[in-house]
């Protein structure tokens, strides 16, 4: 795991997604193809407008896969994740090969087979992803599952994880968050070649302490990235503030 710490949240995003651009075209460049998973949030605002200003990139030959996605929530919702990537990226670039989103509004058994089915031949070489107040990695709140395989799975939120959407403005009060939602696995993020996690805010300064300061744990879902062989942490100054070791 590497880490670097940045003054600001701009200058975070520019630096993950200047790396994440590299490592889509050297993957083209090796392989003929690129498979990103992409984030969504705050964390991802300058990462994905860095990404998609490339004009070297060959989109063409890259596949996207979707993060993680409420249930219940339609794409017009502004706190759809599916119209925020179609936003901020799909519709920023042209000839995408292919993408993959994560329909919500399916049913949600049937939806996990869908996306299960199409995923779990395909090597990922890139994730995007970020650490939320509460430690969680995509929509895996604590205690997250390490075990499962599955590459999606059904998950509920817990009360801090829906404080936060709220907190961000995404939903007008706590009763209209969302109680479940699809999730990609801790499993299926960590066979990703490489992952590239981007924190900014003082508000992510506990969880980012809890996750990377001590041990692996369920309870920390993100400190599961100390055991990647490829991972890259991104924070701003505000985020590592709780850091032992900076």
């Amino acid at each position: 795991m590497k880490m670097e710490i940045f003054e600001n949240a701009e200058l975070l995003g520019k630096a993950a997604g200047s790396l994440a651009a590299e490592t889509i075209k050297k993957t083209i460049e090796a392989k003929g193809e690129a498979n990103i998973i992409l984030a969504t949030g705050t964390s991802q605002f300058h990462v994905l407008e860095l990404i998609t200003n490339d004009k070297e990139i060959d989109w063409s030959k890259v596949t996207m896969f979707h993060l993680d996605e409420y249930i219940g929530i339609p794409i017009t919702h502004k706190a759809s994740f599916r119209k925020y990537l179609m936003e901020r990226f799909v519709k920023k670039i042209s000839g995408l090969k292919s993408y993959h989103l994560i329909d919500g509004e399916n049913n949600p058994i049937a939806e996990c087979k869908r996306l299960n089915a199409i995923i779990c031949n395909v090597q990922i070489d890139l994730a995007l992803v970020g650490i939320g107040e509460n430690g969680h990695l995509a929509f895996n709140d604590p205690p997250a599952d390490f075990e499962t395989t599955d590459p999606y799975i059904i998950v509920d939120l817990d009360e801090a994880c829906r404080k936060q959407q709220w907190g961000e403005g995404w939903f007008a009060n706590m009763d209209e968050v969302p109680k479940k939602a699809i999730s990609m696995s801790i499993h299926q993020i960590m066979q990703s070649n490489m992952i590239i996690c981007s924190v900014p805010d003082e508000r992510k300064a506990k969880a980012v302490s809890d996750c990377l300061n001590g041990p692996v744990s369920n309870i920390h879902p993100a400190s599961i990235l100390q055991n990647h062989p490829n991972c890259n942490i991104y924070l701003d100054q505000h985020a590592a503030a709780l850091l032992k070791n900076k």
